[in-house]
């Protein structure tokens, strides 16, 4: 039976996958995450279960076991995949939440708050008056302002989902 062929270039779905997987992965590269890292996350979310083992990683990104492990507890470290094993199964499976950008925002929410609590000290030690405390204490307003959006972003992002969670039951 012949393969489907997507309507995107003509390519077939698993040539589609590898070109997404690789154009993705060089993103995150460069936006920090380290490439394999980038390319194995890029995998699991491509995949059509959203879950891939080990051995699954190694043959698609044509990677050793050892540079899997790395970017795997990197991910993990960073809570972009959760490994878990099903019962009864021998492999590990790396897989990742629908909602990872959200969960990821979220996390951004403590760091932009120690941020603001840090710049906001440093703000009171070095005096108002220094020009370094003046920049400190702008610094702090921003993360402080960032906090205040960041929460009603997500508050609407709660009610657009809601919204569209509504529209697909329709």
């Amino acid at each position: 039976m012949p393969r489907r062929k997507t309507e995107i270039d003509g390519l077939m779905p698993e040539q589609a996958r590898r070109r997404f997987i690789e154009r993705m992965g060089e993103e995150l590269t460069g936006a920090g995450l380290p490439r394999m890292a980038a390319r194995m996350f890029s995998a699991i979310v491509a995949s059509e279960a959203g879950t891939l083992t080990a051995a699954d990683l190694c043959a698609q990104l044509q990677a050793s076991p050892a540079a899997i492990s790395g970017a795997a507890r990197y991910l993990e470290q960073v809570d972009m995949v959760r490994r878990s094993r099903p019962l009864g199964a021998r492999r590990d499976e790396f897989t990742t939440v629908d909602d990872i950008w959200y969960e990821a925002l979220l996390s951004r929410g403590n760091v932009l708050e120690r941020w603001q609590s840090v710049m906001h000290r440093g703000a009171v030690e070095l005096g108002p008056q220094t020009d370094a405390g003046a920049r400190l204490d702008r610094m702090a307003d921003f993360f402080t302002f960032m906090q205040v959006e960041l929460t009603a972003l997500m508050e609407r992002w709660h009610a657009h989902e809601a919204a569209q969670d509504d529209t697909r039951r329709s």
